[in-house]
């Protein structure tokens, strides 16, 4: 009732929109409301995709970009070329790039960053990518040549993520609070727990292109206040719009929503190696109780494509297992019978703050109640999740979206939080990652899929969707998240 109410109270607040909208139709600055506040602004060392959503293609840039489709594209490489063996990456660098503080941008800043990439220590989770670079070479100022010790299908790609973005490196040190990098935009401001301020850097290469001078990312995690800020006007773009609010936006004309797709695979992570879930029997039990349709409903408004293994079901290599483990009660409980525990036993579930985990674990624990197992929700802030679940794997369950592309590679990472170990996984996947031609390496990718359903790694829930809304006149918007970004270079009134 109390969400219901705050939602109600939003239509007062409604009325106030189009002067807003009139006042301020012709500007030349964007305020993004933001779920999730990052625990820090580097993008190489920081696991959160809230990091990502700020940074990537407005403060930093890669060698190359990912678009919107997915594709690859030239950014701070101009163009390059790969050697018949498919070891061999030879990078001609573009001219004239700055960062921030005015230091010129060359081949030396790539190699420095990618080889802190790949060091000990290094908190990157693509490490790996960059740890299979066997030497990183600069033969000219404008240069890079990577030779690699085993081909990486992906490399390319990998380079346009946010693992892979160039820092300057007087200030690497610092990026978590004052980053500076290459791109359009410049660090202004971090009013903690409240905004990110971003402003239009005088050192980019291609000033007339960029159209906004100014970029706010308001940090929102209440979804009845996050509608209310974008009915009354005070945010201009919610990537992420909460699904309760969207008939009070439909009925609205002064803004746009859009529906898009995302490479956020949302799980109920079980950690793998704590007991009871070592036991592959007591994780498919957990996976015969849910009942995706009722998550979906009940967390989602109805809006979600279910999964049955960590892939994204618009990728060509996706296979459909959403039918390997029915929702049926009774089988549940016969899994945990013959698992020894007829009488089912109690557990923990953290939720980070996204609704899609608070809302959907009170589903997921009702579910879980019916074949006996008795879930306690511990709910819990971002920064208290990345610290308890993601870096000390001090939890038994969680719910959260991995939104990475092409993170099944995660599930061969010694030591990652769901603490699944298996070599035949890492094996199929290694065939994958150095395959030369596309039809093989979509094969082990499918085999890929079918191991961790086997293993019932986690129970699979559904492929986050990206709900989108902004303001009426706010063009060059992205609809589907091929990667987490919120990509400004292109955004501008009309």
């Amino acid at each position: 009732m109390k969400v219901k109410f705050a939602l109600l109270a939003t239509v007062a607040l409604a009325a106030l929109a189009p002067q807003a909208l009139e006042a301020q139709g012709k500007k030349d600055s964007v305020t993004i409301g933001m779920v999730l506040e990052p625990p820090g602004l580097d993008p190489s060392t920081g696991a959160a995709a809230a990091i990502a959503e700020i940074t990537v293609y407005n403060l930093f840039e890669g060698l190359t970009k990912v678009t919107e489709r997915g594709e690859v594209e030239p950014l701070l490489a101009e163009s390059w070329t790969i050697s018949e063996d498919r070891l061999t990456y030879t990078f001609r660098l573009r001219k004239g790039v700055k960062f921030h503080d005015g230091a010129d941008f060359d081949a030396s800043d790539v190699k420095f960053n990618f080889e802190r990439n790949a060091a000990d220590g290094s908190l990157n989770k693509r490490k790996g990518t960059f740890a299979n670079m066997a030497k990183i070479e600069t033969p000219d100022p404008h240069t890079v040549v990577i030779t690699l010790k085993k081909p990486n299908s992906l490399l390319l790609y990998n380079l346009g993520e946010a693992t892979a973005a160039i820092l300057d490196p007087a200030s690497a040190a610092d990026a978590a609070t004052k980053p500076v990098g290459t791109g359009p935009f410049r660090f202004q401001s971090w009013n903690k727990g409240s905004s990110v301020t971003l402003v239009k850097a005088d050192t980019y290469r291609e000033p007339a292109k960029i159209r906004l001078n100014r970029v706010n990312f308001r940090f929102i995690n209440d979804p009845a206040a996050m509608i209310a800020a974008t009915l009354a006007g005070d945010v201009d773009l919610v990537p992420n719009f909460p699904t309760d609010g969207l008939p009070q936006i439909k009925a609205n004309p002064n803004f746009v929503m859009t529906e898009g797709t995302t490479e956020g695979e949302t799980l109920l992570a079980i950690n793998n190696k704590k007991k009871p879930f070592d036991d592959v029997r007591v994780r498919r039990a957990i996976s015969h109780a849910l009942d995706r349709k009722s998550l979906i409903d009940g967390a989602m408004n109805g809006y979600g494509t279910p999964i049955g293994s960590h892939f994204a079901p618009h990728n060509p290599a996706y296979v459909d297992l959403v039918g390997t483990y029915p929702f049926d009660v009774e089988k549940s409980k016969a899994l945990l019978k013959e698992a020894g525990l007829g009488e089912g036993f109690e557990t923990t579930l953290k939720l980070p703050p996204p609704v899609y985990a608070r809302r959907g674990g009170e589903v997921i624990a009702a579910q879980l109640a019916k074949v006996g197992i008795r879930a306690k929700i511990e709910t819990m802030e971002w920064a208290q999740w990345l610290d308890q679940v993601y870096k000390n794997k001090n939890y038994d369950m969680t719910i959260i979206s991995h939104v990475e592309p092409n993170d099944i590679l995660i599930y061969a990472t010694p030591g990652y939080y769901f603490q699944y170990e298996s070599q035949e996984f890492r094996d199929i996947l290694g065939k994958a990652e150095v395959a030369l031609d596309q039809a093989t390496r979509t094969k082990h990718l499918q085999e890929a899929q079918r191991k961790l359903a086997e293993d019932a790694v986690h129970g699979f829930l559904f492929q986050l969707p990206r709900i989108t809304v902004h303001r009426k006149g706010l063009s060059g918007i992205w609809k589907n998240a091929s990667v987490f970004v919120n990509d400004m270079t292109v955004v501008s009134w009309q």
